[in-house]
């Protein structure tokens, strides 16, 4: 059978489905994807489902399937911060900044899965405006060698049941509010107190108790360079009831210059500055994600075989950034497979590609979000690895890897393992690395800095 007679059915039109569309046609297949919005109401007309980050390696992937069309939205590395207790108790625990061994890149995902499309149209590919039930679905991949489900909407989703072995949670782990804003002026200058390399590392705030926030550069689809605030409420966590007086981008300001007032004062000065994007109603998001590794190839109702993709098949808490990263690399293996495989699309085929995939990327990827996300399981590694990260310029770089390559957290899980960890990387022992630690009495403010820039 000759490549290029085989068609493909692609349901949902977000990043995961737009790049296996592109890619596909780029490697020869007829390819439809349906969306339940036109091109232009997926742009304009939702908010952005996170910020999307591609650490490193992702960007790899991606380039197999589409060029490099974004110089706004880098990020070279990560200043951290963490907290804990409040008011007179409120203690600065760990603060170290450190550089990434790769590039990072926040782009709007609107703006991501748009230029897909148009490229996608530009070589072919056929784009129909159109819900799909489940019932729909069994006569589109009736007509289609492959079916590729990257939606959960219109009952999708229960096609898919969750996978009891591979998935950790029941429940969201966090509350988030995604919120964009104007690039400040002298964005190097402005930011230079938390990080030598200023406006260009992302800022991850992090109170024990509470929650997380992720604060970064971002290319937002119409006004270009912007800055991205991402907060990660525990369960019970006082930020939620913050974070639910959100309404519009007003309120989404005013709830981010509150929650860094509280419980991040060093930053407020800065946060204060901070303008919403009135130009874009849709600059801000609410939400929780529950965790959810799902059995991602199923039968229709008449037994045809379809796949998840994305989201779709595996979902993540976006505290670990992991969730577009694996949409990309999970189409792309898709996209290398197909292309060497010339006979019949089976049920059984299907279900080898998404098991390499999960022992290639998912797997990892899932446990690196509950690294970050304080997982019992992972607390010696959060106490030692910040510890080590913040006397050590090279594993702090090295733990941030695990954000572009999560594959080795799966060998670093015993005590011993980590220590090993450390230890190659320093040049000296552990127990010896983490003898210099010792927790900050506090914090450079924003103020600060002015004022020895005005005295200077």
């Amino acid at each position: 059978m000759s490549n290029t007679k085989r068609k493909v059915a692609i349901i949902g039109a977000g990043i995961a489905g737009t790049t296996a569309g592109l890619g596909l046609v780029n490697a020869g297949f007829d390819v439809i994807i349906y969306s339940d919005r036109d091109q232009a109401s997926l742009r304009n007309d939702v908010p952005p489902t996170g910020t999307a980050v591609y650490f490193g390696k992702s960007l790899e992937y991606d380039a197999e399937v589409v060029e490099d069309l974004y110089d706004i939205g880098t990020s070279t590395g990560m200043s951290v911060r963490i907290f804990s207790g409040t008011g007179e108790t409120r203690t600065p625990v760990i603060e170290f900044d450190s550089a990434f061994n790769y590039r990072a890149q926040a782009v709007d995902t609107r703006l991501r899965a748009d230029d897909r499309l148009s490229r996608f149209l530009a070589r072919g590919g056929k784009f129909v405006v159109r819900a799909v039930t489940p019932e729909d679905l069994d006569a589109i991949a009736g007509d289609a060698d492959l079916t590729l489900v990257a939606t959960g909407k219109g009952g999708l989703s229960a096609l898919f049941p969750v996978d009891p072995e591979r998935t950790v949670y029941a429940d969201p782990q966090r509350h988030l509010l995604l919120a964009t804003f104007k690039e400040l002026d002298r964005a190097d200058h402005q930011f230079a107190y938390r990080s030598s390399d200023g406006a260009r590392h992302n800022w991850f705030n992090i109170h024990a108790d509470f929650g997380e926030t992720f604060f970064g550069p971002y290319l937002h689809k119409d006004l270009g360079a912007t800055r991205a605030f991402i907060g990660f409420a525990k369960p019970g966590s006082p930020w939620i009831d913050i974070f639910n007086t959100v309404t519009d981008t007003q309120s989404a300001r005013d709830a981010v210059v509150k929650l860094f007032a509280t419980y991040f004062p060093e930053d407020v000065e800065l946060i204060d500055q901070l303008e919403p994007l009135h130009e874009d109603p849709h600059s801000w998001l609410l939400g929780a994600v529950p965790p959810t590794v799902r059995r991602a190839v199923a039968r229709t109702k008449s037994g045809h075989a379809v796949a998840a993709i994305g989201d779709a098949a595996v979902s993540f808490d976006p505290l670990g950034g992991q969730g577009a990263q694996n949409a990309i690399v999970q189409s792309v293996l898709l996209i290398r497979a197909l292309r060497e495989h010339k006979d019949k699309i089976t049920y059984e085929w299907l279900q080898d590609q998404f098991n390499k995939h999960w022992d290639h990327r998912a797997e990892a990827a899932t446990e690196v979000t509950r690294l970050f996300l304080g997982d019992e399981k992972y607390k010696t590694h959060a106490e030692l690895l910040f510890q080590a990260a913040a006397v050590n310029a090279k594993i702090g770089s090295a733990f941030f890897d695990f954000l572009s390559e999560p594959q080795p957290l799966l060998g670093i899980q015993s005590r011993e393992q980590i220590d090993n960890f450390i230890a190659n990387l320093a040049g000296e022992a552990a127990e010896t690395v983490l003898a210099r630690f010792k927790a900050p009495s506090q914090l450079a403010r924003a103020n600060a800095l002015e004022r020895v820039t005005v005295l200077s």
